[in-house]
């Protein structure tokens, strides 16, 4: 039986018993899920970064656990629906900006086990947009998506913009003028957080730091500052800013030990040759790799903590992917994982309560990019080591980061194993919205 019918068919408690420590003591483990946007692993102290200024994050790495290996997809509206669900958007990928209506979330499960819900930030998951105005609004609403509040920029227009914000407040749309929108989303959660103290809550909280345009903060020294670097620096530095008044509300609340903190991003650094991000690590050059399938668009943070559960300063090289924060939260928290449809995510709970546990040995990744002339969609599966894409081309990641030589010779053991990976997968994705085709006609309404 294979790992995830395991998990699903007997439960997270069975498998993971201490996983209701806080429950079996009367309160439930809250969840905070922080995601941060354009974000890459090289901007973080705690991963090596000496350029950028995030002392906070670094803190919860530091009384927590750093992974090396967590993979997103390479660019967001993708990352959201596979974080969202628990599968790989093989399954499930409409179109950009679409999660179908009839798809089983993270906030579906946390409201069926009796939590509070929230999201707060970034949507991009109700339809659509310029992309696919035929399609507008015919994705999931926050609403629709298991979330008892919600605090989004605007569902609408897709307006973003950091000092003048457009916001729907649970439904109603809020338009802001001379306001921070980063600001308010933090605000909010702390708010919930405050008012939803006595009671198991989980917060969503998907940010719109560090996404382009690059402008200045309001702890910016120059607030008129054009510099693209620049200013994206001080934008880490108010992500790490926000994320550090989370942490003191949960202490100030007296919730710390009684809450799970995942920390992640959902893709690299912004790149290219207009406005894009360049980052020094251990003395190298990383270019902002978004929208690339390499390390540099795909490996992104992931810092979990939770004091007197997670181990402090522990550091592990497990592979992560995103369907598997899904099975995690179960695990840690008792929630009924959804039955009713097959799930590719891996618990990684047993890590966070100092066991190896049974981490997985592959990632899968199936990434429609944003809409364009050429459809196809960028398929591969990888180890710690090799990636296999379909089409072929095999690299060695342990001496080629940036995939510029494929494998000729070589490599056969590793070939095979990838190659059984990619056929034990759908063959397409089985959602896919093609204007010209419209296999979604009836399905999406």
């Amino acid at each position: 039986m294979k790992r995830r019918q395991l998990l699903k068919g007997v439960g997270a408690a069975a498998l993971f018993p201490n996983a209701l420590s806080h429950a079996t003591q009367g309160r439930k483990t809250n969840v905070i899920l922080i995601m941060t946007d354009d974000t890459g692993y090289e901007v973080f102290g705690c991963y090596g970064s000496q350029q950028y200024k995030t002392p906070r994050v670094d803190r919860l790495a530091e009384t927590g656990m750093r992974f090396n290996h967590c993979y997103s997809n390479p660019v967001c509206a993708p990352s959201r629906v596979k974080i969202m669900t628990g599968k790989s958007n093989v399954r499930n990928y409409v179109h950009w900006g679409i999660l179908d209506p009839g798809e089983k979330t993270l906030g579906h499960m946390m409201k069926d086990a009796g939590y509070a819900t929230c999201v707060a930030g970034k949507w991009q998951l109700q339809g659509g947009g310029s992309f696919v105005p035929e399609k507008e609004g015919t994705g999931t609403f926050p609403g629709d998506a298991g979330f008892d509040e919600h605090f989004c920029y605007d569902l609408d227009s897709g307006e973003k913009d950091y000092w003048n914000p457009i916001f729907i407040d649970n439904g109603q749309s809020k338009a802001l003028q001379n306001t921070y929108g980063p600001t308010l989303v933090n605000d909010y959660v702390l708010d919930f957080i405050d008012r939803k103290r006595e009671e198991p809550f989980f917060i969503y909280y998907p940010m719109w730091l560090t996404h382009g345009p690059f402008m200045p903060t309001p702890d910016s020294a120059d607030r008129s500052s054009t510099s693209s670097q620049g200013n994206f620096e001080d934008m880490v530095a108010y992500m790490d800013k926000m994320v550090g008044r989370v942490v003191d509300k949960l202490d100030e609340a007296g919730l710390r030990e009684d809450t799970l903190i995942l920390f992640t991003a959902d893709n690299g650094s912004p790149g290219g040759n207009k406005g894009g991000i360049v980052s020094e690590l251990h003395g190298r050059k990383i270019d902002g790799g978004k929208s690339k399938p390499t390390d540099a668009g795909t490996r992104v943070a992931l810092v979990a903590n939770m004091p007197g559960t997670v181990p402090a300063g522990s550091v592990t090289d497990d592979l992560v992917d995103f369907s598997d924060m899904m099975p995690t939260m179960a695990a840690m928290t008792g929630a009924p994982l959804p039955t009713d449809d097959v799930l590719d995510g891996v618990s990684f709970a047993p890590r966070l309560h100092g066991r190896p546990g049974k981490p997985r040995d592959w990632i899968y990744m199936y990434n429609e990019a944003i809409p364009g002339p050429v459809p196809d969609p960028t398929i591969f599966a990888r180890d710690h080591r090799w990636k296999l894409y379909n089409d072929g081309r095999l690299y060695d990641i342990s001496k080629d980061v940036l995939e510029q030589s494929p494998v000729t010779h070589g490599g056969s053991g590793a070939r095979a194993k990838l190659q059984a990976v990619l056929d034990s997968m759908p063959s397409e994705g089985l959602k896919i919205y093609r204007p010209e085709t419209d296999p979604m006609a009836g399905r999406i309404k």
